[in-house]
């Protein structure tokens, strides 16, 4: 096949998008305003929360969350250890310590892990939902509510006590559009869960995420909409857009917050995408199956967790395996695909692996899942504008490399 140059995951915009974006130009209005209200109701509906808000990023999101639980020097929050770092620095921005935990070969966080590493200093727990895969979230909310670990729970700060138990975020930036059981799509399924609008994401307004609340009584997700909303934006009593009107002008502030709102202008690319967001997730399904299609009939390909009982992945990333190489092998297998042009990737370097986190006593000894996984894992090109005759140029560059590094006997 003819030489071709394969991005990893460039942002789709059509001309839908280029209009969104120019009609709030046009406007007059760039930031927090009716644009940003349109595309919380179309996530909204979409992922069947409660309620949703847009903030400026995934990270800074679960900042402001956990920084709303209360948390506080030595609380502990759960992550799993093979994720993207900023699951973690969420955590410590927070003031808390993450407890790591591995993984399972579904790359998901463990609850057995989970279960063994709560103690009475837990507050949160973060799984991430591996390439738009969903985690067990049935075991964890129920874990969560067991009599055994509720006498364990010991609040710190009164929205702590009035839950009273561990709160559960999902890290949902990978899987919008996922499903969690029949009908439910992540972003209900857990008392909050937050997507990302990263610019590589599924659906993107370049920078930003979107918070889902699902409290169980006695919060109202309105009222803490309402609160939140001003809190990511420093707690002011009014935004900017309430501000310009005239008599408008006078404000106060309430509260310590966060300047984390997202702008109109970024909205409008993530509401035009939500707008054909189903038909942009059957493109990706149907790369995923051309990939499976190809990779089955490989005896050292691993396919990536897709569908699994009513669980259905997002089709955010194919997370391909390949079975028993090395690190090295694994990276020369990279080094030989980018010379046929296609660019891939890893996800992700387990966080114990990272300097940073080293530094604080983390060790990728006591975390053996995540490196099995990360070790021989590989990221495929998977976005809409992939055509057939793309995909099977990928394809055929990974078994051309794969052959070329490893010795075929």
């Amino acid at each position: 096949m003819q030489f071709q140059t394969i991005p990893f995951s460039p942002p789709f915009i059509d001309n839908a998008v280029i209009d969104e974006v120019v009609d709030s130009l046009r406007s007059g209005w760039i930031t927090t305003g009716p644009k940003v209200k349109a595309l919380e109701a179309e996530i909204k509906q979409f992922s069947k929360a409660k309620e949703v808000l847009c903030v400026n990023s995934w990270t800074s999101g679960a900042i402001m969350m956990l920084k709303w639980l209360g948390v506080q020097a030595g609380d502990e929050v759960i992550v799993p250890a093979y994720t993207y770092s900023a699951t973690a620095l969420a955590v410590i921005h927070a003031g808390a310590k993450p407890i790591m935990v591995d993984v399972g070969e579904d790359f998901n966080i463990s609850v057995n892990a989970i279960k063994e590493s709560i103690t009475s200093k837990t507050k949160a727990i973060l799984p991430v939902d591996f390439a738009g895969f969903p985690c067990d979230y049935e075991a964890i909310m129920q874990l969560v509510t067991t009599n055994e670990i509720q006498s364990q729970f010991v609040p710190t700060s009164s929205v702590q006590e009035k839950l009273g138990r561990i709160l559960v975020i999902n890290d949902a930036a990978h899987s919008l559009g996922a499903f969690y059981k029949e009908n439910v799509r992540t972003g209900s399924e857990t008392d909050v869960a937050i997507f990302s609008l990263h610019a590589v994401k599924n659906v993107t307004t370049a920078e930003g995420g979107a918070i889902c609340l699902n409290l169980p009584s006695p919060f109202d997700n309105k009222e803490l909409y309402t609160f939140l909303r001003q809190m990511s934006l420093n707690c002011q009593t009014k935004d900017a857009f309430s501000k310009s009107k005239a008599g408008g002008w006078r404000y106060d502030i309430v509260g310590l917050g966060m300047k984390i709102n997202m702008p109109d202008v970024n909205a409008a690319i993530g509401l035009a995408q939500m707008r054909q967001y189903p038909e942009l997730l059957s493109e990706r399904k149907r790369i995923f199956n051309e990939y499976n299609e190809a990779f089955s009939k490989l005896s050292w390909a691993i396919l990536p967790p897709s569908i699994l009982n009513e669980k259905v992945t997002s089709y955010h990333l194919y997370a391909l395996r390949i079975n028993e190489i090395s690190e090295i092998q694994r990276d020369a297998i990279i080094d030989e695909i980018s010379r046929k042009g296609v660019a891939v990737n890893v996800h992700f370097i387990p966080m114990p692996m990272l300097t940073y986190f080293k530094e604080q006593g983390y060790e990728i000894k006591d975390y053996p899942q995540a490196y099995i996984n990360y070790a021989c894992e590989i990221s495929l090109p998977i976005y809409p504008q992939l055509t057939s005759e793309q995909v099977s140029y990928v394809i055929d560059s990974v078994k051309s490399a794969y052959q070329t590094v490893i010795t075929i006997k």
